[in-house]
This record gives structure tokens, C-alpha cells and sequence, in this order.
């Protein structure tokens, strides 16, 4: 089954420069799970959410469909890694306590993906999906990091990132709504960490693989401009948007 592969290219970058989710996300899905017993994480790439799960879990399933993703992953004794798409992955139906898509279910044949949740799922389960918003620091770095986002990179979003800007709102959920806390991501980054980030944001491979040169690279004056000091560290958030439902 064919897949949108934007990050296998820079699988190693990705699995480097990413932010961390929160450790309180992870407690709070766990706790609206019927048992314990076993998470799924579907797209997992470099293994980022399945770590975190596999806290609160006995076992977790993280299945990703690029191999170079899985090869960036970090082992755990309660954690296995499948290659295998969204929409079929090799899990017993009904074993599932807690299904997670984190940063991914954009990319998705959604209803393809649905369908597998419904088979694999115990009764009881949760579903839980979530993006995040655009980096966020101070006001002359988040002016910089505008321009970046909208003129530099602008043209080479593909359509599916408008799905991400929306907060995952137009996206369809059938499921019963859980109501959710807020969460965000923090990190506290050099400027090198920023750079890094910002090359492995798919709009800036595009834009790579279509001219030829780094995008970073163009603004990248204006970044340490704002910046300081390669070595000053700066704090950095992101909004995540979560929806999360027990299924039917």
C-alpha cells in the first residue's frame, strides 16, 4: 500500500530536532483507557509518542510505513516497532486499549485508517489524535519565523498542512468526543536546534528537492539577528491540538 512519504529523506534530522511532547498528555490518555494492557501507536516515526506510551502501557505497538523512520527509533523493553501503513496493520482485532496518531493523521486515507481503528480496538478504547501549531517564541523571532513559514517555504505546503493550521477541526471524527485538557509543547533550544527544526519541516525538503538549496539557509541571517548568540538558549512552544473519543 502506497504512502505519503515526506520524511524518510531526513528520517535522521527528524528523529533529532523534533520538540517532545508532554509527559502529562501520555498520563492523561492512559487514564481514559479501559486497561492498560496495550497502546497502538500508528505513524509513529522515530518512535517519539510510543516512548512516552510505553511509560504507561505494559506493551505498545508503534507501526510506521518508512523503514528509514523506524531505523532513527529508540528501543524500550515494552515497545515493538512494525513497518506497516495506517490503514493495515498486523494487530489482533479487538486488543487495542489506546490508538494514538500524533502529527500524523493528516497524511491518512482517513476512513481507511478509521476502519482499522474500529477492527483492532477492545471495547471501551480511545482514539487520540493530535497536532500542533507553529513554533512560537519572541515577537522579532516569531515575525522571522513567519516570513519563513508564508514567503520562503510558503509555496511548497502541500494541501493536507491546511489540515494541521485548522487544528485537525475540519477533519472528520466519529467517535464520542472526550472532553480534553490543553497541552503544549516546550522546549528551551539554541539556535542551532531552531535551524535544525526548520529544515525538517516537509514544505523546506520541497523546497530543497525543487531548487536545489537550503531554504534555512536564505534567512538565516535574519535568524541570528534575532537570535543572539548561536549558543544562547531561548524558550520555544507549540499549541497541541488533541481530539480524543472512545469508540463505538
Amino acid at each position: 500500500m502506497r504512502f505519503k512519504d515526506h520524511f524518510s529523506g531526513h528520517a535522521d534530522q527528524y528523529a533529532t530536532y523534533r520538540p517532545r511532547y508532554p509527559r502529562e498528555l501520555y498520563r492523561f490518555l492512559a487514564r481514559q483507557a479501559p486497561a492498560r494492557e496495550c497502546a497502538w501507536d500508528c505513524a509513529t516515526g522515530n518512535g517519539q509518542a510510543a516512548l512516552g506510551l510505553a511509560v504507561e502501557f505494559q506493551r505498545v505497538v508503534a507501526t510506521d510505513a518508512s523503514a528509514q523512520q523506524l531505523a532513527q527509533a529508540s528501543s524500550h523493553p515494552r515497545l515493538a516497532y512494525v513497518a506497516a501503513p495506517a490503514e493495515r496493520v498486523p494487530l489482533r482485532g479487538a486488543s487495542i486499549d489506546l490508538i494514538t496518531a500524533a502529527q500524523a493523521l493528516h497524511w491518512f486515507d482517513v476512513e481507511g485508517f478509521y476502519a482499522e481503528v474500529r477492527r483492532v480496538a477492545r471495547p471501551g478504547a480511545v482514539l487520540a489524535v493530535w497536532a500542533y501549531s507553529r513554533i512560537e517564541g519572541s515577537t522579532a523571532l516569531n515575525r522571522a519565523l513567519e516570513r519563513f513559514y508564508s514567503l520562503e517555504v510558503g509555496p511548497y505546503w502541500l494541501p493536507e498542512r491546511a489540515l494541521v493550521e485548522s487544528g485537525y477541526r475540519t477533519l472528520p471524527f466519529p467517535f464520542d468526543r472526550l472532553q480534553t485538557p490543553s497541552f503544549e509543547m516546550h522546549e528551551q533550544w539554541q539556535l542551532q536546534q531552531l535551524l535544525g527544526y526548520l529544515r525538517t519541516w516537509s514544505a523546506s525538503q520541497r523546497y530543497l528537492q525543487a531548487l536545489g538549496r537550503d531554504p534555512v539557509s536564505a534567512m538565516e541571517a535574519e535568524f541570528r539577528a534575532v537570535w543572539g548568540a548561536d549558543a544562547t538558549v531561548r524558550p520555544l512552544r507549540w499549541a497541541i491540538h488533541l481530539l480524543a473519543g472512545r469508540i463505538g
